[in-house]
């Protein structure tokens, strides 16, 4: 009898967790849904129930069936954007709600350590200014940032943690720090709700980001040696492949979005012949399973780093900039100049206002057509010799560079392919470069190093993109 009433009991107690819809985390108060279009909303029931969605917006009623496991999906239209503050109600017999919604622009931002970092730093590594960010993080209403927990996957899951938060001194903290200068941009120039969903793992490879069909026929990659946990620990290596595309990516694509923002590539130096090539499936790939259209993907230059003598992340850098040229509707900025020299060995420079501002202008002007706003710095486009000096041409830079004297970041090679510092000056629209122990060039490098700052950048300060005009091993 005392067993009937404990299995009893157990089958009240199953019923009644699904007596009414269940939503996923990031389904939560405080969201922020994408403006104008139809939005995913999804989440479980009991089977083959019919899922009743009402928004408050248009006191229209949208209707879902659950399948046999419970699961169901509907599309919601939004109205244009607004800090007007909407509810949602879920039912199937049971009332939920969910409160304090805005419609605005929506992007998920990814990546490892340096978009990961919060606005309170990490152990020895500040983020300036990070304490009036915070203090005054309150004024941002319309900013609202959902922060998705670590969760390696072996195999693709449905759900992760990280719920919405407004921003406000006691949640700001843990916000991207890169993600919230990024949104606070967007929020004065569009003047709408910005959301911003963080998804970021330090140390991560692209690789990680990826799904098991495709890293296996990577012949680097081997799954039962490089899926593996730390020694001691119970989370999952931050370097295996796969885990974070299975827990941190393929539970959140049914959240509508406007674009990607992705700051990552320092776990891949030294794999710099295959990096463009394997960012541009990962961003195919991501269009294609959020099945939003070519969707922008903005990028960050990983920063100097290192030895002043190596060249390894250089390598990477430039594996970075050739894929633009293979990814539509993506950009890279170049964050060259963001560093101090005693960062030279912080893999976390403290200046991400300005990478947020700098993806902001990106996006403002190539997604949302602000013309006026400039998004790009100088590239290097040719080299001419002449009477012993380099003198090189560059694109975006219509209007001349930032400095007459004192340029910096050059060094100059002859055929023996041995650089030296050199010395810059402008040569009307072109930049001369020369150096007494270079009597014949053969190639100019600028920022080619893992640690090499350069101070050039037009005259809207987006700074000279690092650039070799050799090819040489």
């Amino acid at each position: 009898m005392k067993k009937q009433i404990i299995a009893a009991c157990l089958l009240m107690m199953q019923t009644a967790s699904w007596g009414k819809v269940v939503l996923p985390e990031i389904l939560s108060d405080n969201m922020v849904l994408q403006q104008q279009t139809e939005v995913k909303l999804w989440g479980k029931a009991k089977a083959n129930a019919q899922v009743s969605i009402r928004p408050s917006w248009d006191n229209r009623t949208y209707t879902a069936t659950s399948d046999k496991d419970g699961k169901w999906i509907a599309k919601v239209q939004t109205p244009q954007a607004s800090y007007n503050a909407y509810s949602i109600t879920f039912s199937d017999g049971e009332t939920t709600q969910l409160n304090n919604i805005l419609i605005g622009e929506v992007w998920f931002c990814s990546g490892q350590s340096n978009m990961e970092m919060p606005l309170a730093g990490f152990w020895n590594c500040p983020v300036a200014g990070a304490n009036e960010t915070i203090a005054t993080s309150a004024q941002w209403k319309g900013i609202r940032v959902a922060t998705i927990e670590k969760n390696g996957q072996v195999e693709p899951v449905d759900n992760c943690k990280g719920s919405w938060k407004v921003s406000c001194p006691e949640n700001a903290p843990a916000f991207s720090a890169t993600g919230f200068h990024f949104a606070m941009m967007m929020n004065q120039v569009l003047d709408i709700p910005i959301g911003i969903i963080n998804s970021s793992w330090g140390g991560s490879t692209v690789e990680g980001w990826l799904p098991r069909d495709i890293v296996t026929q990577y012949p680097d990659i081997n799954l039962e040696r490089d899926i593996r946990k730390e020694e001691g620990h119970d989370w999952w290596h931050y370097m295996s492949p796969t885990l974070m595309y299975n827990g941190m990516i393929k539970p959140l694509q049914n959240y509508t979005i406007k674009g990607f923002l992705w700051y990552q590539g320092e776990s891949n130096v030294g794999k710099h012949k295959t990096y463009a090539e394997r960012l541009k499936t990962m961003v195919e790939l991501w269009r294609k399973e959020w099945g939003l259209g070519e969707l922008p993907f903005y990028y960050v230059e990983i920063a100097p780093y290192g030895s002043s003598e190596n060249y390894y992340s250089a390598l990477l850098r430039e594996a970075q900039f050739n894929a633009q040229k293979i990814i539509p509707n993506s950009g890279m900025i170049s964050t060259n100049d963001l560093v101090e020299n005693y960062e030279q060995y912080n893999i976390h420079p403290k200046d991400k206002s300005n990478v947020g501002k700098r993806l902001a202008y990106m996006a403002l002007s190539k997604t949302y057509q602000i013309k006026g706003i400039e998004a790009v710095g100088p590239v290097y486009k040719s080299m001419e010799i002449k009477d012993g000096a380099a003198l090189l041409s560059f694109d975006n830079a219509g209007g001349g560079f930032n400095r007459m004297t004192d340029i910096q970041g050059f060094e100059i090679a002859g055929e023996d392919k041995v650089f030296y510092p050199a010395k810059a000056e402008l040569n009307g629209g072109q930049i001369k470069v020369s150096s007494d122990k270079v009597p014949t060039p053969a190639a100019v490098r600028y920022g080619f190093r893992d640690f090499k700052p350069g101070n050039v950048a037009n005259i809207r300060e987006l700074p000279l993109y690092p650039f070799r005009t050799d090819n040489w091993e």
